[in-house]
Formats: C-alpha cells, sequence, structure tokens
C-alpha cells in the first residue's frame, strides 16, 4: 500500500507541474481528492489493514494527501497572479493623456463665511458655541428680555411647536444658555441656523444663518465692543473700511447700536450696493441688559458684558455682490462654481 500511495502522490504532482491553467488544476483536484478517487479509496482500505501497521500507513496516507494539497494551493496562487498581471496590463491607463476638465466642488458662500469669521473671532480669543435649532420659549425670549406682548413673539413671527417650543428666531439662545452653564469671564460666539415665518424673496428666507457674538467678565465697557468689532470688519472687509454706531433699540441690550460700514464697493462714495448712501448697516450690537444678565443667573452688579449679532446671508450677499438671497439655497452650480 506504500508504494501505492506513493506512485499516487507522484503522478498528482506530475500532472499539477504540466497543468497549464485555473481550471485544470481543479480537475486534478478533483481526481486526486475528490469523494471517488484512488486516494479516497486507498482510505477505506486502511481498515483492512493489520492494526499494527494501520497507524503508520494512515500517517503516509495523510502526508501524501497535504502534499498534493499544498502543491494544488501554490499552483492556485501562480495562475491568479499571471491572471492578475495579464488583467492590469490590459486595463492601464496612460495618465498623460489629455482629460476633459470638469467642474469640481467647491464649499459654498455661506459656507466660506461662516468659516472666515470663526477663524477671525478664534484669533481675539473667542470660543465657538453650538445649541439645538429647537429650543424653549424661555431661552429665546424670556431670558433675553422680549417683553411679553413683543411682535416677534406672534404665531405670524415665529414657528411654534408648542406653547413651551419653538424653532428658534435667533442664535441669542445659545447665548442664554451659555450664561446659564458658565461662569464669566465668558468670550463667545454662535453660529447656527435660524427660522422665522418670512416669505421668501430677494432678501428674506424662512430659514437664514446668524453669528452671534458674546462677551461677559468684569469692568467691560462699550469701548470693547467698539474695539472687537472695528477689529473684525478690519480683518474680514479690509483695512480701509471704517465703521460707523447709530444708537438703536433691542430689548436684550441696553444701550443698543446698529453698524455701518463703508460701503467696499464704492469706497462710501455712493453706488447701487449701498443705495447712494455709501454706508451698508452690517450687524447690531449693545451692551448686555442687566436684565438679561439676571435672568440667566449672572450678578449684574459684578460683571457687565457686550453682545452682537449678524446675518450671514446678509454678510455674504455684500462681500460678493450677491443680488438674491434665493440664489444662496438653489444649488445652481453656475452660480455656486464662482466662488
Amino acid at each position: 500500500m506504500k508504494e501505492r500511495l506513493e506512485n499516487l502522490r507522484k503522478a498528482a504532482i506530475d500532472q499539477l507541474k504540466e497543468a497549464g491553467s485555473l481550471d485544470r488544476v481543479e480537475e486534478i483536484r478533483i481526481n486526486f481528492l475528490g469523494k471517488k478517487n484512488e486516494l479516497a479509496n486507498l482510505m477505506k482500505e486502511m481498515g483492512k489493514l493489520p492494526s499494527d501497521i494501520r497507524p503508520e500507513m494512515g500517517k503516509v496516507a495523510n502526508e501524501v494527501r497535504t502534499e498534493i494539497e499544498n502543491f494544488i494551493e501554490n499552483k492556485k496562487i501562480e495562475f491568479k497572479e499571471i491572471l492578475l498581471n495579464e488583467k492590469l496590463e490590459k486595463e492601464s491607463i496612460d495618465v498623460t493623456i489629455p482629460v476633459d476638465v470638469r467642474f469640481v466642488g467647491k464649499m459654498h458662500p455661506i459656507t466660506l463665511v461662516i468659516s472666515e469669521i470663526e477663524k477671525i473671532f478664534m484669533s481675539m480669543g473667542f470660543s465657538i458655541e453650538e445649541g439645538p435649532e429647537v429650543d424653549t420659549v424661555a431661552n429665546n425670549f424670556d431670558r433675553l428680555n422680549a417683553p411679553k406682548y413683543h411682535p416677534s413673539r406672534e404665531m405670524s413671527d415665529t414657528f411654534y411647536f408648542t406653547e413651551d417650543l419653538l424653532l428658534r428666531t435667533q442664535t441669542s439662545t445659545v447665548q442664554a444658555r451659555t450664561m446659564m452653564r458658565d461662569k464669566p469671564p465668558i468670550r463667545m460666539i454662535s453660529p447656527g441656523r435660524c427660522f422665522r415665518y418670512d416669505t421668501p424673496d430677494a432678501t428674506h428666507s424662512p430659514m437664514f444663518h446668524q453669528i452671534e457674538g458674546l462677551v461677559v467678565a468684569e469692568n467691560i465697557t462699550l469701548a470693547n465692543l467698539k474695539s472687537t468689532l472695528e477689529t473684525f470688519v478690519s480683518m474680514f472687509f479690509g483695512d480701509d473700511i471704517k465703521t460707523k454706531f447709530r444708537p438703536h433699540n433691542f430689548p436684550f441690550t441696553e444701550p443698543s447700536a446698529e453698524v455701518d460700514v463703508t460701503c467696499f464697493k464704492c469706497n462710501g462714495k455712493g453706488c447701487s450696493i449701498c443705495k447712494g448712501e455709501g454706508w451698508i448697516e452690517i450687524l447690531g450690537a449693545g451692551m448686555v441688559h442687566p436684565n438679561v444678565l439676571e435672568n440667566c443667573g449672572i450678578d449684574s452688579k459684578k460683571y457687565t458684558g457686550f453682545a452682537f449679532g449678524m446675518g450671514v446671508e446678509r454678510i455674504a450677499m455684500l462681500k460678493y455682490g450677491i443680488e438674491d438671497i434665493r440664489l444662496l439655497y438653489e444649488n445652481d452650480s453656475r452660480f455656486l462654481s464662482q466662488f
């Protein structure tokens, strides 16, 4: 039997050496290692051998089987490598051949503006804070000193879920949350989406983006606010741009102001962008009202602060000369490819 096993091993190896394809290797595997082959038959005959030589013949049979299996596996790897190389050679790409220039995606102008503003304020030591778009009436109005019957609370201006929950109308809600969570000093900005019940037109959208800022610490004055915003304007619009503070009224700040900048298109001479005035309004600001500080758990006798807020779409439209806000939401590649 040992001689028959050796002859079987030699026959299998010889045939595998001559095999010219993967199919032929598989055919040889079936012939020698399948269920109905000579090796299987020899294994069945082991039971008829004397018990003293049966273990030795079993060992030889297993060695023969293992050697054939290893040889088959090596031949398969060899043929697979050959096929892979042939495929790579056929499918090779000549990278020197000129190709058509195709449109490549770019950052959206709103994303560009938010990113640039974030970098400017982070360079001045501000942190970036975020909050939920669905917030409480308390955070959106009450803690920010909004009068109980202020028009902004009406359903014609605000999206309500319940009497106590709404889609935030301003990112000032994040300011309230930050003041309730952290102790002064606080220096943060809060970029994000806001929602108001507006009919879409060239300058209005029911969904828009804001960036609001807040500083609360001891001995904060209007001079700190003015210096901060002038630094921002200079870094964002250019060193030759001037600012102008006009008195205004906001429930969450006192005193309050609207901030204008010289038109960066005409340098203050007057054009269609600034409607001939030479100045463009960019944001609202003021000193944080003592009631807001107290509503958020901060001692208004010890701490003061300032806050400001700007519409990202407005800033983007001014910076890039966009005349219709709806262009920012229509995903027209002809428009977006300009940025």
